[in-house]
């Protein structure tokens, strides 16, 4: 299916919450459950906080100052010194094959190279498997760099970079 433009990217603001915060817990085994005040504290120190539509698809990413907890984010923290963490992106079962992903990446990619950032950051889990966000990841230019048991043994994931200088 063919990328969907029809929908514009927007900012996330205070009364989409509740649908992000909706699709998010849907999807809690890929990206973690948050109650609602972890999500405000999120998009409060978003370095790229955006949506597709209501909430067919969102994204949330941070930049290395974020004062961020997540031991998948302090892992590229203790590694490099500037970097944009993409923490979620997800998108409603209702708007999958419609290029919303992809989308959002790409504006992100935009924002972080504006912003002078050479590096956005990830991982994926690799326990339990997601071969659906690896096949999108590689596509996108991500390559990996290491990875983790996280959780006391629930996940494991791995962690990858996609170079803004390399187009």
């Amino acid at each position: 299916m063919p990328t969907d433009f029809s929908v514009p990217i927007s900012l996330i603001s205070p009364a989409d919450e509740p649908a992000i915060l909706s699709l998010n817990n849907e999807h809690a085994a890929e990206l973690s459950w948050l109650e609602p005040e972890n999500l405000a504290r999120l998009l409060g120190q978003g370095f790229y906080v955006r949506r597709i539509g209501a909430a067919e698809a969102f994204i949330i990413a941070l930049d290395q100052d974020a004062d961020y907890g997540s031991p998948n984010f302090r892992w590229f923290r203790d590694r490099y010194p500037r970097f944009v963490y993409v923490d979620r992106v997800v998108v409603a079962k209702s708007a999958r094959g419609r290029g919303h992903a992809r989308r959002l990446y790409e504006a992100l990619f935009a924002e972080a190279r504006a912003a002078g950032h050479t590096i956005v950051t990830c991982e994926v889990n690799a326990e339990p498997p997601n071969p659906a966000s690896d096949a999108f990841h590689a596509s996108l230019g991500f390559v990996e760099v290491g990875d983790a048991v996280i959780h006391g043994g629930e996940k494991t994931v791995r962690y990858f970079i996609r170079d803004l200088g390399a187009e």
